[in-house]
């Protein structure tokens, strides 16, 4: 997978944990091994869930600037689809997803941490797309995920100024989902997504399919990505399972397969 990142599995959880001292940076090497770890985390069937985690200090604090400096335009054509293509692997990930967020979460971290279903962050994090201060724009998703998010003018206040939002404002306007001591963070994401282990696999990818594409698109054709879904489960072992275990014991008390 790389030097710098990991999948690690335990009870059912995978945890992409970054480790590229000091800041976590994102050079095109973190990026392809993230992809890496994104791809077998979605493959492995011992993984029910899946955190993005930094370390204890910092989650990521963007781009490897020095690398990217030295880049041309022609450069940057060529690579700019892999990077947003390596992030959005993690996306794609059709398992429910969170980020653990400490320190800071700038730049290309934000972008990560955007593409997780949840954000745990801790009370002294700070998250931004500090990319205008460089002359840019954020390039792996920022424009487009973060005012999906949090709608556009307070994404656009973001972006367009470079600041950093500490953990308060990124709770109240959604851009994080808890708040947190940083000693617990890990943990706190743990918990959020431990309740998918052992659940309906097929069920929850569904699920997370039927809401990501279907917020991409009108009402009718959402609808209909939500119909096919829903009757495709029709045919897995689980809503058998599930069902039956309803009509015999009440909700709540069923055994899953994963299948």
């Amino acid at each position: 997978m790389g030097e710098h990142v990991r999948l690690e599995v335990d009870g059912g959880i995978g945890t992409i944990r970054l480790d590229r001292p000091p800041m976590n940076a994102l050079d095109a090497a973190v990026q392809e091994s993230i992809r890496a770890a994104a791809t077998e985390a979605a493959e492995r069937r011992d993984v029910a869930a899946v955190i993005v985690y930094g370390g204890e200090k910092v989650f990521a604090a963007g781009a490897d600037i020095k690398q990217m400096q030295a880049m041309s335009y022609t450069d940057m054509v060529d690579r700019s689809g892999a990077l947003q293509s390596s992030l959005s692997a993690v996306a794609h990930i059709p398992k429910p997803t969170v980020a653990a967020i400490t320190g800071y979460a700038l730049g290309g971290g934000l972008e990560l941490a955007l593409c997780c279903d949840f954000r745990v962050c801790a009370d002294d994090a700070k998250l931004g797309q500090p990319e205008v201060l460089l002359g840019i724009i954020p390039g792996a998703g920022g424009t487009q995920r973060l005012p999906r998010l949090v709608g556009p003018a307070r994404a656009k206040d973001l972006i367009f100024s470079g600041r950093f939002a500490d953990a308060a404002e990124c709770l109240a306007i959604g851009l994080v989902d808890e708040v947190v001591p940083p000693g617990e963070v890990y943990a706190a994401a743990r918990r959020r997504v431990e309740r998918y282990v052992g659940g309906p696999a097929y069920a929850l990818r569904a699920a997370k399919e039927a809401v990501d594409r279907g917020i991409e698109v009108d009402l009718d054709t959402g609808l209909e990505i939500e119909r096919i879904q829903f009757a495709a489960l029709f045919a897995t072992a689980d809503r058998a399972a599930g069902m039956a275990s309803f009509l015999e014991r009440g909700p709540g008390k069923a055994t899953f397969e994963g299948r």
